[in-house]
């Protein structure tokens, strides 16, 4: 059982490592099992990057106008996060918006650089996220923080768990058949912290816009790459969170 115990803890953990800048002791001994057992925690990452994120969000609200507010919320936990999924973004926009066929695409992906529509989609979400959550009062913006940091990242476990993995190599390679039935259903039991503290602040309402606008976002992003790549990359994975978190955002907003 402690043997359990210290291997959930060491892929929660590691989930952390990956997602986040925050360093993780070096006491804990790496093994394949343990990296690719720590995607079912990358939603419950994300409720602590959101927590952390909602209450920065309610702290700066009394000291800023509501879109400076906002504005430092989303910078500092894109600083938290290393820009990890802002990064997977640009560069899926890079490869479906310039590359002609699939391998044009992905070869697109693999180029560091910055293109145009990875600009572009890159301030597009920022800019809408920002807005989105400075039309929410301190306590209803801190909850859609704290659910959209989690529901966007069980939205890329899901494309995980539900489609296939197109390269040979590359960060999501080593969990790209990681997500078993039971592991899924740890995920998506992040839903209900999530979805509690929505329906506490605004109602079932607000917690059932949430889920919709994660879902719209969820199906732009996976229509969008899947149609070119027949599958996901670990750029599109980031994609997949962008998409979703903005949406997530703009339906709190859009309800309220």
């Amino acid at each position: 059982m402690m043997a359990l115990l210290k291997d959930e803890l060491a892929s929660f953990l590691f989930a952390t490592q990956f997602l986040t800048r925050v360093p993780i002791p070096s006491s804990i001994s790496f093994s394949e099992a343990r990296y690719a057992g720590s995607v079912k925690y990358y939603p419950w990452v994300g409720l602590c990057i959101g927590g952390g994120a909602g209450c920065l969000y309610i702290a700066l609200s009394a000291l800023f106008d509501p879109l400076l507010a906002a504005l430092l919320a989303i910078a500092i936990t894109i600083f938290t996060t290393g820009a990890f999924h802002e990064d997977g973004l640009a560069d899926m926009a890079d490869g479906l918006g310039g590359g002609a066929t699939r391998e044009a695409a992905l070869e697109i992906m693999k180029d560091s650089r910055l293109g145009t529509y990875g600009t572009l989609a890159l301030g597009i979400c920022v800019a809408a996220a920002t807005t989105a959550l400075a039309d929410l009062p301190p306590l209803a913006g801190a909850a859609a923080l704290f659910a959209a940091h989690s529901m966007s990242r069980l939205s890329s476990v899901i494309v995980i768990a539900t489609s296939t993995y197109v390269r040979d190599h590359g960060t999501g390679k080593p969990v790209a058949n990681a997500v078993s039935g039971s592991d899924l259903m740890i995920a998506l039991a992040s839903l209900i912290p999530a979805l509690v503290w929505l329906s506490v602040t605004g109602g079932m309402a607000l917690a059932l816009v949430a889920v919709m606008g994660s879902v719209i976002g969820h199906a732009i992003a996976r229509i969008l790459a899947e149609r070119k790549l027949s599958g996901y990359t670990g750029d599109t994975l980031g994609g997949v969170q962008q998409l979703s978190f903005v949406g997530i955002l703009l339906g709190c907003s859009a309800w309220l």
